[in-house]
């Protein structure tokens, strides 16, 4: 199964708007047992996280799961940081590339893999406002080619 496959259960759609994404990587998380209960019922939130690289650990904080309903006592903290999974080559790859300016780790979106959630993570450059500008003029002109041809094709 390739990277980024299975059901989705969050994205995180601000990213591709404020970054570049270069390259991406699939991580595992350290998950409690309500945690992972409350990801399957999708609720979950990427919009505001980022990842952080600590004493050789990669670290997500700001992602937002929802208490579990019936979790009782055992609840846990919705915005608690957590532990991700990666290869000690990936972490140092990381490592050495957001030592380069402007570059940053970032949450892609998250989804359920053979049984596991899985946090799909890139490597971004942050875009300037006129980058902005003009990826969302491309997107129009592509919306209103798709238009008229559907348009033309109607009939």
């Amino acid at each position: 199964m390739a990277k980024g496959t299975g059901k989705v259960l969050a994205q995180n759609k601000k990213a591709g708007h404020d970054y570049f994404i270069e390259e991406t990587y699939e991580a595992g998380m350290v998950l409690q047992g309500t945690e992972i209960k409350a990801i399957r019922a999708g609720k979950v939130q990427l919009k505001d996280s980022f990842v952080r690289i600590r004493n050789g650990e990669a670290w997500i904080s700001n992602m937002h799961i929802s208490p579990y309903d019936q979790g009782n006592r055992f609840n846990h903290d919705p915005l608690r940081v957590r532990k991700l999974l990666l290869h000690k080559k990936q972490i140092n790859e990381l490592i050495g590339l957001t030592k380069q300016d402007g570059y940053t780790i970032v949450p892609l979106k998250m989804y359920i893999k053979d049984g596991y959630a899985k946090l799909l993570i890139g490597l971004g450059k942050g875009k300037k406002n006129y980058d902005k500008r003009d990826d969302m003029k491309k997107k129009e002109a592509k919306l209103e080619m798709e238009r008229a041809f559907k348009a033309k094709n109607q009939f």
